[in-house]
Formats: structure tokens, sequence, C-alpha cells
């Protein structure tokens, strides 16, 4: 760069410096402010690098040694995450069975997907389990976390096997469960069922029964994973400030009001969160679906079936992957409507 050319870009700066300060003395917004503030040094350290002939900025080498820390998990998100996702959604509109070249089917995989009745049951099936499976984790959650942060006798051990079933290995678990939920009658459930007078032929057969399979997912949903938000809620609890409860213990409050005017609005913002990621995580459901109502040869019947799954089924056993990928954008776009009709919400019903 010649001499020329330095003075004239140095001027350029110098001149967008000055807009700068102008503008800084007409504005009263802090934040408005500190964007400016930033600029303005922004600038500056521009006009010393043109100056000084340096190739960076020290804000520009400050930037290099943040972004050489970030680079490599970044670079492994955008090839091993990131790259598929964007795959994932151009596939929808394409037809491929991962052998074939792959052909544009635009939106022949939307239109094929609404017409099939097994994706319509996989959906009506993930709706249930979720409007069913979230309000009973945060109720069973809350209670847990509420008694077990009493100051009763065990404490600690009754907190560990709450949680227990949440770091369980979900194969042996399913086993057990499966077990003690036989639809025979020699089941240890239907066993007691049986005692206390419930005819044999009206006993439920649960997973095995299209009727009852729903409500045994959710069950042991319920069951395995309500120790996880346990401890979120206790977290929350022990951050509530023990001076509200002995002014509340003043005026006369019982337990139940103390719980509905101190305890309930201090985890409005727990709730929230747990509320978003439990959503989440039922819109996701597969594995528990695949172990109760799997069967020997490990496919789901209608009654049980659920979106991922049948995301599943359509690309590793009909290697049907542009269909499959339609779906997977489906369930994406509920995810997304949930998720931000509850951020909608957010300052009401968590502030």
């Amino acid at each position: 760069m010649t001499e020329a050319e330095k003075a004239q870009k140095i001027e350029a700066l110098r001149a967008k410096r000055q807009e700068l300060e102008t503008l800084l003395k007409q504005t009263d917004n802090a934040k408005k402010r500190d964007r400016i503030i930033a600029k303005i040094e922004t600038t500056e350290e521009k006009i010393k690098k043109v100056r000084t002939g340096q190739r960076f900025t020290r804000q520009e080498k400050r930037d290099m040694v943040a972004y050489s820390f970030i680079a490599p998990n970044f670079i492994g998100f955008a090839v091993f995450t990131l790259g598929p996702i964007i795959f994932a959604f151009v596939l929808a509109f394409m037809k491929w069975d991962g052998n074939s070249p792959i052909e544009f089917a635009g939106l022949n995989n939307f239109v094929e997907m609404f017409a099939n009745d097994r994706f319509k049951a996989s959906f009506v099936n993930t709706i249930v389990y979720c409007i069913a499976t979230v309000p009973l984790t945060l109720i069973c959650a809350l209670g847990l976390a509420v008694l077990l942060n009493q100051k009763i006798k065990g404490r600690n051990f009754f907190r560990t096997v709450g949680f227990f079933p949440y770091v369980a290995s979900l194969v042996a678990v399913a086993a057990v469960w499966n077990m003690l939920f036989s639809p025979q009658k020699s089941g240890p459930i239907n066993m007691i069922l049986y005692n206390l007078g419930v005819a044999a032929n009206d006993l439920p057969k649960w997973a095995a029964d299209p009727n009852w399979v729903m409500f045994t997912i959710v069950l042991f949903s319920v069951w395995k994973n309500m120790g996880y938000y346990m401890v979120i809620y206790l977290a929350g609890l022990q951050g509530i400030n023990a001076e509200l409860y002995e002014a509340a213990s003043l005026d006369g409050c019982n337990s139940w009001q103390r719980f509905r005017y101190i305890t309930w609005p201090q985890l409005q913002p727990t709730t929230f969160f747990v509320t978003i990621i439990l959503t989440i995580n039922c819109f996701k459901v597969y594995d528990i679906v695949y172990m109760l109502a799997g069967g020997s040869n490990g496919i789901v019947n209608t009654s049980a079936m659920v979106m991922v799954y049948h995301i599943y089924e359509e690309a590793f056993r009909n290697w049907n992957l542009g269909y499959a990928s339609a779906v997977a954008m489906v369930l994406f776009l509920m995810v997304l409507v949930i998720t931000l009709i509850q951020f909608r919400g957010e300052k009401k019903y968590a502030n």
C-alpha cells in the first residue's frame, strides 16, 4: 500500500470515527452508547493498523486466539452434526435408498407421508404420549422433591433410590418391568390384581394389549425419568430463601399455603426449564417404546408406534431415506413450534 493510499484510508477511518463520536454525544441509551464506544475503539485499532503497517490489530489477534480454542469443537460439530442435519433437510425432498442415485422428489415424500397410516398412528401416539407423560412426570418429580427436601431419616438414601431408575440400564429395567407386568395371570402385578378380585379374563395384558400398551409405556417413562427431574427440583427448592417460610409460619400459614404461595411461585423458572426439556425428550422417545413394545422381532405395531420409531423403520428397514428425512423434518417442526409457544409464555410463566 502506497503512502497516498494509507493517508486516504486513514482519513476515511477518521471521518468514520468523527461520525461515531457525534452519534455518541446524541445518544442517551446506555446499550447503544456501549455499542458505539466499541465501534470507536475498533476504528482506532484500524487507524493504528494502517499507520504502523501491522498485519493484524490487537483485537484481531485476540479474536484469532479465541477462535483457535473453539475451532476443534466447532469443526467436529460441523462435520458430524451440522452437516448431517443440513443433508437430512435436503434429502427430505429427494428419493434415495442409500445405493441408487439420488432423485429429486419435490413434495412427494410429504404427500406419501400424510397418506401413510403408520405415520398417522405414530403422529397421534407421539402427541398422546407427550400429553400424558409431561404432566405426570412433573407432578411425581415435584412431589418427590418436596418430600425428600424435608428433614426425614434416611433422606439421602431415598434420594439415591429415586434417582437410580434414571441411571440404570434401560435393557435391564425394561426386562424386569416386562416380567413384573407380564400379561399372564402369574405375573406379579396381575397376580395382585387377581387376588384383589379382578377376574382372570379381565386382567390387563399391559404391553401385549393394544389398548394398554401406551398406558404401560407412559407408566414406565414416568417411573424411569422422574428421578432426574426430581434432582433438578431439589436444586430449585434449596435455592428458596428459608426466611420466606419462617415469615409464613409466623403468619399462621399451613403446609399447603406455604407450598401454594411460596414454593410454587419460586419454582416456576425451574418448572419452565423442566417442561421444555421434558417435552423435547418426549418427542424423541424411541428406546422405551422399542424395549417394551418391540416384541421378539423388534417390530412395533401401530398402537405403540411413535414418530422416531417410524423414522427408524423407514430409514433402516425399508431404506426409504428421503421419506424418513421428511418425517424427521415434520418432527423437528413440531418440536420447534411447541418450544416457541412455551418460550412465548416464558415472561408470564417463569418470571
